[in-house]
């Protein structure tokens, strides 16, 4: 049955006596209550040494960290900004500003890129408000799915980040659309998604296995929920 899926788009440490080369009992010097002068010989002398090093360098070591540390977040509202002034999913900006920026904390973990996950968050919200499902389910579905790897195949040959199988290309006559193509592969899963919900009348347990393909288990759905509630669940106020 064809869908009707519309596609015009080390400070210094002190190490215990006798622990071996790679253990790793170091202790900070000043906390080091454990070892004695025998067992640590020149202490006193390397207390001095640190002392002199951080009255010295520490103030400049501190000021350049911190100025390393205001340019990347420059950047990053730099990003923001622009992803957010075009997200027209969203109803205002301070939505976009509050859901991108709490949802990419959690995404940086497997989208490293912050260019790559701003744009994979935009997306997800515009594809999943578009089907009429929550961006977060949407987010959950691929977290079990793909693990965020829009190359992912499995062994039955489902691609892409929601694992979209490739017969439904030829069911909607698009038999060239790439299915590892995020935008593509969101508007097919979200798409598919919705359609299940729809025919099991909202019931998201039913939908979601029938999405896996395991209608009358509830494994799946199961894991999807979970890893909702674990990971992605938004408290919209």
């Amino acid at each position: 049955m064809a869908l009707p899926i519309d596609i015009t788009v080390k400070p210094f440490w002190c190490r215990q006596s006798g622990a071996a080369e790679d253990d790793i009992p170091y202790r900070p010097i000043q906390s080091c209550d454990t070892c004695h002068p025998e067992q640590c010989p020149g202490q006193n002398g390397k207390v001095i040494f640190v002392l002199l090093i951080c009255f010295f360098y520490l103030p400049g070591l501190l000021t350049a960290s911190f100025a390393s540390a205001q340019t990347l977040d420059n950047d990053l509202v730099t990003l923001l900004k622009q992803t957010v002034n075009d997200s027209s999913s969203f109803n205002d900006r301070w939505e976009a500003e509050v859901w991108l920026v709490d949802v990419s904390g959690r995404l940086e973990k497997y989208v490293k890129n912050p260019e790559k996950r701003f744009y994979l968050l935009k997306m997800i919200h515009k594809e999943a408000v578009r089907a009429g499902l929550e961006p977060e389910l949407v987010l959950s579905v691929i977290h079990v799915e793909s693990l965020f790897d829009r190359y992912a195949i499995s062994r039955v040959g489902a691609q892409g980040l929601m694992q979209v199988m490739p017969f439904w290309k030829k069911e909607i006559g698009r038999p060239d659309d790439n299915l590892t193509s995020i935008a593509t592969n969101l508007r097919y899963g979200c798409t598919i998604l919705k359609f299940y919900l729809d025919k099991e009348k909202g019931n998201l347990t039913r939908a979601l296995a029938r999405y896996n393909g395991s209608l009358g288990k509830t494994w799946y759905p199961e894991k999807v929920l979970t890893t909702w509630e674990k990971y992605w669940l938004v408290k919209h106020s």
